[in-house]
């Protein structure tokens, strides 16, 4: 496949593996986003609100979605998405991304997306709309 249009429904983009999350990841994520939320980032503080350790913003996994369609940026551009956060992302999680086209019209490919952690628990999924030229 060179093209995403080439996409048939029901076939897979090329899954991607996120290295480990990190707390650096976090901490460069909280000064990118202007979220400084100290469950993201302090562990005491994360602690202190329930979790059993500090967690990825969900707009941090959302925002990585956007890697499995970075190949097809000369065919076009993500025009829209959906988003459902399923479950928490803590530190050291190794989370998987996926697409898969759901429907295709003349120039939009709607793809059902996914991230799964390395225990395979869904922590977000929705839909993409990609519009291409």
């Amino acid at each position: 496949m060179s093209t995403v249009a080439e996409l048939q429904v029901g076939e897979l983009l090329k899954e991607i593996q996120l290295k480990p999350v990190s707390r650096l990841d976090l901490i460069k994520y909280a000064g990118a986003s202007g979220d400084f939320n100290p469950i993201h980032t302090i562990d005491d503080e994360a602690e202190k609100a329930g979790l059993s350790g500090i967690i990825a913003h969900g707009m941090w996994t959302m925002g990585n979605l956007a890697k499995l369609f970075t190949k097809f940026y000369e065919d076009g551009f993500i025009r829209d998405y959906s988003i459902r956060f399923k479950g928490m992302v803590f530190l050291n999680d190794v989370i998987t991304l996926k697409a898969t086209l759901k429907e295709k019209q003349e120039h939009v490919l709607r793809f059902n997306v996914q991230a799964v952690n390395q225990q395979g628990n869904e922590v977000l999924k929705g839909e993409v709309m990609f519009h291409h030229y």
